[in-house]
């Protein structure tokens, strides 16, 4: 399970084999935390960064009426928030979304690593560089995109996330949101949700069952909402590979 941090990692810069011992010593205790649990509340001062092993999990803010919108999603081997612990206090929640496997660690072992590994301190500067990426992608996600569309695009960026991490099997993942966190991701109503989600299984692109979604033809799902993975700037992976086959192409040919 602790594997899953460095192959995350490894998918935005090359490591050694020390570099993966310091990383596997980030993970001495792993702890269970239940579905829908705050690990860390507006308000609270922080002092650890939360890294989820196993599970989903997501940032979110509520509004004075009580709405919420979802702004991140969190999957295995990503950090909550990296440079949390420079804040004076949260200023956004952090809760599970599944039951989830997560690791508490301390500033000190966060700048101890960066500064005795150079190659990890890249790809840290990565993770957050992409976690800005995603939130554009979500904005546009959001202002510019149909509901169907908007959905699918989120549903093929999990398929990439997850896949990058070992989390999918025959473009299959856990898909444990309910309708309601869908929406509250989406700026979408739950209605709206059960909606889409029904078009898009008429349309044959998935199929959700007892909490796993399948997608049945990617390229056309990917076609179907526009979804490029280019801002996921997964280059070591197989979804980085396939962006690259154009311009190694045309370099080929020249």
């Amino acid at each position: 399970m602790q594997q899953v941090l460095t192959r995350k990692l490894e998918g935005f810069e090359d490591l050694s084999n020390d570099d993966r011992r310091a990383l596997d010593g980030l993970a001495p205790r792993i702890r269970q935390v239940a579905a829908r649990v705050d690990l860390v509340r507006e308000g609270d001062e922080p002092e650890n960064v939360h890294l989820i092993l196993d599970g989903l999990a997501c940032r979110y803010k509520v509004l004075p009426d009580g709405k919420r919108q979802i702004m991140a999603l969190m999957v295995p081997g990503d950090f909550c928030d990296l440079n949390v612990f420079i804040l004076d206090q949260m200023d956004h929640n952090i809760a599970t979304i599944s039951a989830c496997h997560v690791v508490d660690i301390p500033r000190r072992a966060i700048e101890e690593i960066t500064q005795a590994h150079p190659q990890i301190t890249r790809a840290f500067w990565w993770c957050g560089l992409v976690d800005e990426a995603v939130l554009r992608e979500w904005l546009v996600n959001l202002g510019g995109r149909a509901p169907e569309r908007r959905i699918a695009h989120l549903l093929c960026e999990m398929l990439v996330r997850l896949d990058a991490v070992g989390k999918v099997t025959n473009d299959s993942y856990p898909f444990p949101f309910t309708q309601t966190e869908l929406a509250d991701t989406m700026g979408l109503s739950a209605v709206h949700v059960h909606r889409t989600l029904r078009e898009l299984r008429d349309l044959g692109l998935i199929t959700l069952k007892r909490r796993v979604l399948t997608i049945h033809d990617v390229e056309q799902l990917k076609a179907f909402c526009g979804f490029t993975p280019n801002y996921l700037h997964l280059k070591n992976t197989r979804w980085g590979a396939r962006r690259s086959e154009p311009w190694l192409s045309q370099l080929r040919e020249s």
